[in-house]
């Protein structure tokens, strides 16, 4: 089409400088002569009949006689109607304003350098996060991104952003925080003369060493406290650096207890209803 169109131009300038040197009286007669072709040709044609325009033809005559004021284009004899010419003027400059505004990459705009950088650190530092706690995490920062977005950054690095990364079991805690665990809790056993015994033990997770801290019929609070002072001096000795004791909320663990931990930095998980021990 463009190359037919730039070959109208040209032909038609060549018309335009033939058209110079003839004085007005010639420029009547042929304007009078090309008028009455036209005439005959719509009678030809009848009223029913359309006449067919290639798209380069629509272009050059939209862009030569869109000129014009309308009133005088009202008074041409054309084959169209003027209406038709000033629509079709109307689609040429629609196109080309599609064509400059078009952007140059199709489809959604890759996400920010810094964005992709801050998910994939969000995810290094937080191994248990998935693609969803990330989306969650950058809109607590105020960063609008989609969850499939991350999700797609995520593949493309190679990490897994299953939903079941999103949180931790209790197995995955226990093995990524083994060597900082320690869990006590009292065994009940029956000896051959019929007396109860409460016997305190710790396990060490990283090792599954069992310490047994001593036995009594009456595990009074002093007895306890003074019970985990030689498991604290033990540890001392043994290089342990335990940081959470996880134990249950039986009564006979009293708050001193606690108390006596958090001094040397252990902190008491307690269990309760409904979870693993």
């Amino acid at each position: 089409m463009l190359f037919r169109l730039a070959y109208l131009t040209v032909t038609n300038a060549f018309a335009a400088l033939r058209l110079l040197p003839m004085g007005d009286r010639d420029k009547d007669v042929e304007i009078l002569v090309l008028r009455h072709q036209i005439a005959v040709l719509e009678r030809q044609l009848g009223a029913d009949t359309r006449v067919r325009l290639a798209p380069e033809d629509r272009a050059f005559l939209a862009a030569l006689l869109t000129l014009l004021p309308r009133e005088v284009l009202r008074r041409l004899r054309l084959l169209v109607r003027p209406d038709t010419v000033l629509r079709w003027h109307r689609d040429l400059m629609r196109r080309r304003h599609a064509r400059t505004c078009r952007p140059k990459r199709p489809g959604r705009p890759p996400t920010i350098r810094s964005i992709r950088a801050l998910i994939l650190r969000l995810v290094r530092e937080n191994p248990s996060w998935g693609y969803r706690r990330v989306h969650g995490e950058l809109a607590t920062l105020g960063i609008k991104v989609a969850p499939s977005t991350v999700w797609e950054i995520l593949k493309q690095e190679g990490v897994d952003p299953a939903p079941e990364r999103a949180s931790t079991t209790w197995a995955t805690f226990l093995r990524s925080q083994a060597d900082a665990l320690l869990a006590c809790d009292f065994i009940e056993t029956v000896t051959l003369s019929g007396q109860r015994q409460y016997i305190l033990a710790v396990i060490e997770h990283a090792t599954r060493r069992v310490r047994v801290l001593g036995t009594t019929a009456h595990p009074t609070a002093s007895w306890v406290v003074q019970a985990m002072k030689n498991l604290v001096m033990d540890l001392e000795e043994a290089g342990c650096r335990a940081r959470y004791l996880i134990r249950d909320r039986d009564a006979k663990f009293p708050a001193l207890m606690d108390e006596l931990l958090t001094e040397i930095g252990i902190q008491t998980v307690l269990t309760g209803p409904g979870c693993r021990a």
